[in-house]
């Protein structure tokens, strides 16, 4: 009996032990923040804000990690209206210094890209101290390097013939060897490099029998000869630009003076004067070129606008049925082809919506404000979307960050 008594006191002993225990874990559960379930949705309040990341300049964005694409997009989304539309422009300025008004463009409007003249070159040492003094001002302003370039073809059309090495033009090189084509290029890429030039609109794959700008009538020979321009610039540092696209080797009338149009079907142009073009996109890497469209009129493809101001020809051909993933730049627009049927403050807005990327406009300041000052106004009232300007502007900055790597390798 007493055993059994025994026995009964230590299991109650037990059992109070273990209710005590389980009280204390039931109390201490009680006091503790409940849990959200995680199938379900919960509203928190009173909570702590999550930090921001802090904003960055783009110099930092510049020199940071990630891909080109990625840094590009980044600085874009850091620039105003103001800073975007700026790097779509390549203007021209009138002294062999900079002037007042090219440091306006640059400081004030942030203009990205500037293109030189027999008016702003004297020798070469001249040349390299003034696209020097330009790419400070545009580092100054928002730590991006400018795009400075010329039309450096060869024969008639040389800037600063006599100050640099003669170069035969682009006719009689069509007769030659493709390997003799790109030893020439290589020699005017180098000095263009060593003048601080970092493009050149050239070359030309216009087909012309009689055009000394044209390296002749053969398709595939205006296209071998071109990817040869292309190599020989690429290789010290210089991005080409083929043109005039899709070809105005078949018009007798120079756009700098009117407007004219090509009259032939489309099959004939793919098979003729755009073939040069098309086989570049093919077979060359788009970040090698520019494609620099005319202000020629093609009806097979857009019967009422000139090739810089359609849709048509730069959207549906141009990027999508021959697949160009670069950048698209018009000729000047100061050209009579254009600038005589077209205000200055309408001729950016077209050009943009249509699809270029780099507007031209190569003399008069005032012609260069009005362009600019139009596509800010376009863009604040609607007409022209922003997604438009931040899509060319992340392709600019994009080739800008590539060759800025390349040139510091």
């Amino acid at each position: 009996m007493r055993k059994k008594l025994k026995w009964i006191s230590i299991s109650i002993f037990i059992l109070l032990a273990l209710v005590r225990i389980a009280a204390y874990f039931i109390d201490l559960q009680s006091n503790e923040p409940a849990q959200p379930n995680r199938n379900e949705k919960t509203e928190v309040t009173n909570s702590v804000p999550k930090e921001q990341p802090e904003n960055r300049s783009i110099p930092e964005i510049v020199k940071s990690e990630g891909t080109s694409k990625v840094r590009a997009k980044a600085i874009v989304d850091a620039m105003s209206l103001e800073e975007k539309v700026g790097q779509l422009f390549f203007v021209g300025f009138q002294s062999a210094e900079p002037d007042e008004q090219i440091r306006d463009l640059i400081k004030k409007r942030h203009i990205g890209n500037v293109i030189l003249f027999d008016r702003n070159m004297q020798t070469k040492q001249q040349v390299k101290g003034l696209n020097d003094k330009l790419q400070k001002m545009a580092m100054d302003d928002n730590g991006l390097p400018l795009l400075i370039g010329v039309d450096q073809e060869g024969g008639d059309i040389t800037r600063m013939r006599g100050q640099i090495d003669p170069i035969p033009s682009q006719q009689k090189l069509g007769k030659g060897s493709d390997e003799t084509v790109l030893k020439t290029a290589r020699h005017t890429g180098k000095e263009l490099s060593e003048m601080g030039f970092n493009t050149n609109f050239a070359p030309v794959l216009d087909l012309s029998a009689s055009d000394s700008r044209s390296f002749g009538t053969g398709p595939e020979n205006a296209y071998r000869k071109g990817a040869a321009v292309i190599k020989g610039f690429n290789e010290n540092g210089i991005t080409g630009a083929v043109k005039h696209f899709p070809g105005n080797g078949r018009s007798s009338i120079d756009p700098h003076e009117d407007t004219s149009s090509v009259e032939v079907d489309a099959k004939e142009l793919e098979k003729t004067d755009a073939f040069p073009f098309k086989k570049m996109i093919e077979e060359e890497n788009p970040d090698s070129f520019f494609v620099m469209v005319t202000h020629i009129k093609y009806p097979a493809y857009d019967k009422e606008r000139p090739a810089s101001l359609s849709p048509v020809i730069m959207k549906d051909v141009l990027r999508k049925k021959f697949g160009y993933e670069g950048i698209i730049v018009t000729d000047d627009f100061e050209m009579g082809a254009v600038s005589k049927y077209y205000p200055y403050g309408e001729i950016g807005v077209k050009a943009l919506e249509a699809g270029a990327d780099l507007i031209m406009i190569c003399h008069v300041y005032e012609h260069q404000t009005e362009m600019y000052d139009g596509v800010i106004k376009a863009v604040k009232n609607g007409t022209l979307p922003e997604s438009r300007i931040d899509e060319a502007a992340t392709r600019v900055i994009e080739h800008k960050l590539k060759i800025s790597k390349d040139q510091s390798k």
